[in-house]
């Protein structure tokens, strides 16, 4: 028995779970968000954290790595620094190291540097907020010390690219 086209593509689908996030180590695709990342370092493990699109465990350095994007929510009308400062709202003991525009994908990011407590738990991030065709994108490098994992975050950012 043969089936119709149609038919086999559906079951196609549903065997191969089409419809939900897909990434494979250096390009995503969901809805309307498709980007490529720059390179993972080898140290970087894949792991699965809430609100993250993409999140590595960098075991060598002690620093987790989150990527976050969303589209039609908040991107149009908020000033990037209100982006970055709603990610730090529940946090206690903000301290801003730096804080610098910069340019990623052809448009300006804000890239900040702080020390902060969470429950408590001292830590420092590194974090990049972008805005792009309708979508808020952040970018977090989270550890212990100022230099857990840096070069190899900043070439993962670096390397991100909206897909069209």
């Amino acid at each position: 028995m043969r089936l119709p086209l149609a038919l086999f593509s559906i079951l196609v689908a549903l065997l191969t779970g089409c419809g939900g996030p897909a990434f494979d180590g250096r390009v995503y695709h969901k809805d309307d968000l498709s980007f490529r990342v720059g390179p993972v370092p080898e140290s970087w493990q894949p792991i699965e954290v809430d609100g993250a699109l993409v999140a590595y465990r960098d075991r060598s350095s002690a620093a987790t790595v989150a990527l976050s994007g969303r589209c039609g929510l908040d991107g149009d009308d908020v000033p990037l620094s209100a982006l970055t400062h709603h990610l730090f709202l529940q946090f206690t003991e903000r301290e801003l190291l730096s804080q610098k525009v910069t340019e990623l994908d052809g448009r300006e990011a804000l890239r900040t540097e702080l020390s902060a407590k969470l429950d408590g738990v001292p830590m420092h991030y590194l974090v990049y907020v972008l805005k792009k065709d309708g979508c808020v994108y952040d970018f977090m490098l989270i550890g212990a010390s100022d230099s857990a994992g840096v070069n190899g975050f900043e070439r993962f950012v670096q390397g991100f690219s909206t897909m069209s």
